[in-house]
């Protein structure tokens, strides 16, 4: 983004509180189709992964299920580095403040970086003790392994691009990450094919290229934020201030996230303990939820800019009608996407395995998850309002919260369900319905109150 866009950008402004409907909806959807694309094409990693590694069998496709879901863990908790970044940076532009904002977002990156090198050691040596504290099954623990150690070299690119995208986000900018995203897209289903099936590397080919793909993606991304703040004077080097601050705001973040994903490994461990049919299939079932997700998380990306801004400009009209107007996206996404689900349930499970008890078993799974969509809807926008208002230490508590109502449930399902389909089906019952449903009514609440609209940069 050069120096004339951003300054277009900025001079936006928050959106105009009163009669401003229309005009709020074309600057919702201006955000959230480009950042929907980049969404989109995130878990497309996943599902095409899955796809090729499919076809070598039900305990390679396991082995991606628990190594994909540490790995997806790994990032996402880190996920901080997007979301406090954006709701900076928009909060400064808000204010006026350009070179800040800036500045925030080439902190951030230099923090990523340095978390992401960490976190690759760490993860390339413990891949064993961590697959086996989720009771991989002996037949899928080499694949598991396999996956994590080849992948693992791409944390750093991994989440930079996070720490990237939230700079640009914040900046109003969603394109930038959908072009590049779509093309890591690519390439990594170029890869994944050549290296799993072409080059005979198995499991470990699918990481690999996820790991060259990834850091391709960060390499673009740097790109365009250096190139933004070369052009406004700002020092690329990182300062010791913006290093401690974004730290600061991401903790909060950062709790919040280890509930959400403590989560979702648990649903992966109750899978894990209901046979490999089950394991296999919730690796379909997440990849196609993680895509839904993901869409409807585009309209929370709009509203924590949006938010953001108002906010940064004192405005809690205009951060109200945000709310509003991005909750009634959120929910009718939602339910057209269960709609399009629930339909075409069936015809899931073949795309990714020749096997017949997974395909039963995705196909009766999506239909759980298909009425959990709306749901989820409402629970994705309200987070990105929270998020781009800077309440985080209100989300990291209801994290907690949330996390208490759903781990008896998950532990009384990987007891008592039967295995295998039916089983994988309750599973998903107990996340999509309890999991989502303890998020929806703790963020609701929250946002009936004004306590979450703290004013200024």
């Amino acid at each position: 983004m050069d120096r004339n866009s951003l300054g277009n950008l900025s001079a936006s402004g928050p959106p105009v509180s009163g009669g401003g409907g229309r005009a709020l909806d074309r600057r919702i959807v201006a955000l959230a189709v480009p950042a929907l694309g980049a969404l989109v094409a995130e878990p497309l990693f996943v599902l095409v992964d899955s796809a090729v590694v499919g076809r070598l069998g039900a305990p390679q496709l396991g082995g991606l299920a628990l190594a994909g879901t540490v790995l997806t863990t790994v990032v996402g908790l880190c996920i901080f580095l997007a979301y406090a970044t954006t709701a900076r940076v928009a909060r400064a532009l808000g204010a006026g403040d350009r070179r800040r904002a800036l500045q925030w977002g080439v902190d951030g990156m230099w923090l990523a970086l340095g978390i992401g090198a960490v976190l690759a050691v760490a993860l390339g040596v413990a891949a064993g003790p961590i697959l086996d504290a989720l009771g991989a099954p002996a037949d899928v623990r080499p694949h598991a392994i396999a996956y994590l150690r080849w992948s693992a070299p791409g944390l750093p690119g991994m989440l930079v691009v996070l720490a990237a995208t939230g700079a640009l986000r914040g900046r109003l900018d969603t394109r930038t990450p959908l072009w590049v995203a779509s093309g890591g897209a690519v390439l990594n289903a170029v890869l994944s094919v050549t290296l799993v099936l072409g080059l005979g590397m198995g499991v470990a080919g699918s990481g690999l290229g996820t790991a060259v793909a990834q850091t391709a993606m960060a390499v673009v991304l740097t790109r365009a934020v250096v190139g933004g703040a070369r052009a406004e004077g700002v020092p690329l080097r990182p300062t010791r201030a913006g290093l401690r601050q974004a730290a600061h705001a991401g903790t909060p973040l950062l709790l919040r996230t280890v509930t959400l994903r403590i989560g979702i490994l648990l649903a992966a461990w109750v899978a894990g303990g209901l046979g490999t049919v089950a394991l296999a299939g919730h690796q379909v079932v997440a990849a196609v939820w993680n895509l839904a997700a993901f869409a409807l998380d585009a309209l929370a990306i709009a509203a924590q800019a949006l938010v953001g801004q108002a906010l940064g400009a004192g405005d809690p009209t205009a951060a109200r009608a945000v709310l509003r107007r991005t909750l009634q996206w959120g929910v009718g996404a939602g339910v057209a996407l269960g709609a399009v689900l629930a339909v075409g349930a069936g015809a899931v499970g073949p795309l990714f395995t020749p096997d017949a008890a997974v395909r039963a078993a995705v196909a009766t799974a999506l239909l759980v998850t298909a009425a959990g969509l709306p749901m989820a809807g409402w629970v994705f926008v309200l987070d990105g309002v929270l998020i781009g208002a800077g309440d985080g230490r209100f989300l990291a508590w209801a994290g907690v919260v949330t996390l208490a109502v759903y781990a008896p449930l998950a532990v009384a399902v990987r007891s008592l369900a039967p295995d295998g389909g039916p089983g994988l089906a309750w599973a998903w019952l107990a996340y999509a319905g309890a999991f989502m449903g303890a998020r929806a009514l703790t963020t609701g609440l929250r946002a009936r109150g004004a306590a979450w609209m703290t004013l200024g940069a």
